[in-house]
Formats: structure tokens, C-alpha cells, sequence
């Protein structure tokens, strides 16, 4: 199968025809994939699969019940279409490494829901296999980390990375939130299928430590529990038999940077009372910034005294909002164009590997009771 848009050598320029999607996994976020796509002018959904039949019938009535989706039960067959420009992989985690190892054999850009993978070991084997791709054939594998484009998160990385801050030795982030949200055969409520919660969840978090540090991280550690929910709850698994849930509730991170800095990660899951979901803070020589989700500003303290309030609205760019403040309509834009001019991807493997990594190091680290090197896993 051969893509109809995008590749090494492409250009920006003119019209455009739209570029054509397939969607693979429609539960909640292949879904919401689909919401965002059918706002973008420049974007078609011409094809999902899902095993799950009332996961299809989801994906059927978010495409506007459209008579020319293509339906599918196997993956295998949405990927044999002709003209298919680009997918979006939103399956269970699990299922990921399987899913992208058949992607990655064809033309087609791709677009990864995070987790990239759930562990190290299968990040490295699909870091492999879309290097090469790229490398032969200029063809992006991207991966979904999309809190990177929620408005006060973007303009908050963008204040980091302008200079005020002097030189970054800090930065915090807190998740004050609500339980995980049902999945489809409540997949999200084993740590087998998810990499564990701060590999599920807090991927967003340590991609964002990462990118607003700008070095590698070398050391993790970790305190943390599942203390609250699920406690005697059973879940009925895909397989029919029933186990207690193993999902951590909150955590503390500590995450050491290879030029000083340091990350603290602090996650609470039945904190449902909080004012705000997220707060993030960066701390430099000469500066402090901090902002919030939800918000709409981000506040600049240089050290001498005042502040800067920078709006970071919504704004009216984004024709859909959808779960995430508008961040999952942005990063397809950001896609597209990208997938249009032949560039690389803004996130790439490199950015899934290495925020899978630090969530890694944390669970070892909570389940061994010590400090672990990231080296430990052959990075």
C-alpha cells in the first residue's frame, strides 16, 4: 500500500487535496481522534477498525454516520486500502507494539497514541523499525503526547525555553485528579495492559520534564501506592475471569538531569476537589514560571521583583476543543503539515522512548525501594 500525501520532498505550497485517515482502535481516544479530524478542513476519515463491534458503532456515529467510511474488525485490513496517507494507532497499550510492527512495514505516516510502547525493551524495537523507515523512505512515525499543545502548556514551554529563566534547575509538576476513566473490557484497570500508571498516565508529564530541561534524564526515584481506589473492586477481563485491579493511585517522582536539573512529578488520583488538574512550575537562575490546567494565562517572576501574566487562551484557532483543551486539534494541524512538507516529526520516537523510560525507572524504583539509573535499561 502507497500513501496519496506526504514523503521526503513534498511541498506546502497551493492547494491541497485532504489528507486521507485511518483510525485503528475507536474506543474513547480513537474517537476523539475522529471529533478532531472531522473539524480540520484538511482532513478525511475514510476508514476505522476496531475488534470491539460497539467501539465501531462509536467510530460510525462520530464520522457523521458517513456512507463511504470504510468498517473493519482487523487493522490488517484498513492498512491493504489504497490512498490511505496517514493512520492513528489508539489501541489498548499492550497492543502496541504488535500494531506498530505491521504499520511500520508500509508508506504510511502514523500517529501513535502515547504510551509509545509499555516497555523500554518494545520502544527500542519500534524506535528501530521507524528510524530505518525514515531513514530509507522519509516516512514520520509520530507519537500522540499531545499535552505539549494544551494552550498554557505550550506557552509555558515556550517561556522555559526563551532564556528568561537563566539556567533551568527545577521543574514540578502536579496531577490533582479524578480515578481512570472506563475503557473498553477494562483494559485500563491492569497494569499488564497499560505499562502501570506512571508509564499510562505520566508519560505526558516526564515528555514535558524532558523537553523543558533539554538533557537526558539519569536517575529516577519513586514512592508510590495504590492506597485509595479499586481497592476490592474485581474487573472482568477479556478473557472472562475476574481480578482486582493494580493500578497505582499516587506517586511521587524525582527525576535527576545529566546537566543538574532536577523533576518532581507529584500524582494524585482521588484528588477530584482540587481547583486546578495540573499544575507547572519551572525554576531557573534568574526566574521562576508557572501556569495551570485548566487556565489561561502563564505567570513570568523574574527573581528582581514584578511578574509577567502571558494569555494563553484557547483561542479561536481551535475549531474543536474536545478532552484536551483544544491540544489533540493543534497536534494534527502540526501533523499534517508536517506529513505535507516531508519534515520530521515535532514528537517523535525518540520523545515516546524516552518519557516511557522515566515512568519505567519510577516503577522499578517503587517496586525495588531505591534510587534506578536509567542506564539500567540500556539507554
Amino acid at each position: 500500500m502507497t500513501s496519496a500525501v506526504g514523503g521526503r520532498g513534498s511541498t506546502t505550497g497551493g492547494d491541497h487535496p485532504p489528507v486521507r485517515y485511518g483510525i485503528i482502535g475507536t474506543g474513547m481516544m480513537g474517537c476523539e481522534h475522529i471529533l478532531n479530524l472531522m473539524a480540520i478542513d484538511g482532513a478525511q476519515v475514510v476508514a476505522v477498525s476496531d475488534p470491539n463491534s460497539t467501539s465501531r458503532e462509536w467510530a460510525v456515529d462520530c464520522a457523521s454516520n458517513d456512507p463511504d467510511l470504510a468498517v473493519f474488525v482487523d487493522h490488517r485490513d484498513l492498512l491493504a486500502l489504497d490512498g490511505l496517507d496517514a493512520v492513528v494507532v489508539a489501541t489498548p497499550n499492550a497492543t502496541h507494539i504488535d500494531v506498530l510492527a505491521e504499520v511500520l512495514a508500509t508508506d504510511v505516516a502514523v500517529m501513535v497514541e502515547k504510551p509509545l510502547c509499555t516497555t523500554v525493551a518494545d520502544c527500542l524495537r519500534v524506535k528501530e523499525l521507524a528510524d530505518r523507515r525514515w531513514d530509507e523512505r522519509g516516512v514520520m512515525t509520530w507519537v500522540a503526547l499531545e499535552y505539549r499543545y494544551m494552550p498554557t502548556v505550550s506557552r509555558f514551554v515556550t517561556a522555559s525555553q526563551s532564556g528568561v529563566l537563566g539556567s533551568i534547575k527545577m521543574i514540578s509538576i502536579r496531577e490533582h485528579r479524578f480515578p481512570f476513566l472506563d475503557k473498553v473490557d477494562n483494559w485500563n484497570r491492569f497494569s499488564a495492559n497499560t505499562g502501570g500508571t506512571l508509564v499510562e498516565k505520566c508519560c505526558h508529564f516526564f515528555d514535558l520534564m524532558n523537553l523543558v530541561v533539554g538533557a537526558p534524564p539519569v536517575r529516577v526515584f519513586a514512592s508510590g501506592g495504590q492506597d485509595v481506589n479499586h481497592l476490592t473492586d474485581e474487573f472482568i477481563r477479556p478473557d472472562g475471569t475476574a481480578a482486582r485491579s493494580d493500578v497505582l493511585d499516587n506517586a511521587f517522582v524525582i527525576v535527576d538531569y545529566a546537566n543538574g536539573a532536577r523533576g518532581s512529578l507529584d500524582l494524585c488520583m482521588f484528588a477530584e476537589g482540587g481547583r486546578y488538574e495540573q499544575e507547572l512550575v519551572a525554576v531557573g537562575s534568574q526566574a521562576k514560571i508557572e501556569t495551570t490546567v485548566p487556565g489561561d494565562s502563564v505567570r513570568v517572576g523574574p527573581r528582581d521583583g514584578g511578574f509577567i501574566e502571558v494569555p494563553a487562551p484557547i483561542g479561536a484557532d481551535i475549531a474543536y476543543e474536545g478532552f484536551h483543551h483544544g491540544s489533540s486539534y493543534r497536534e494534527h494541524l502540526e501533523f499534517i503539515a508536517a506529513l505535507r512538507s516531508g519534515s520530521p516529526p515535532t514528537v517523535g520516537v525518540d520523545d515516546g522512548l524516552w518519557s516511557v523510560a522515566v515512568g519505567a525507572a519510577a516503577h522499578h524504583s517503587i517496586e525495588r525501594g531505591r534510587p534506578v539509573l536509567i542506564a539500567e535499561f540500556g539507554l
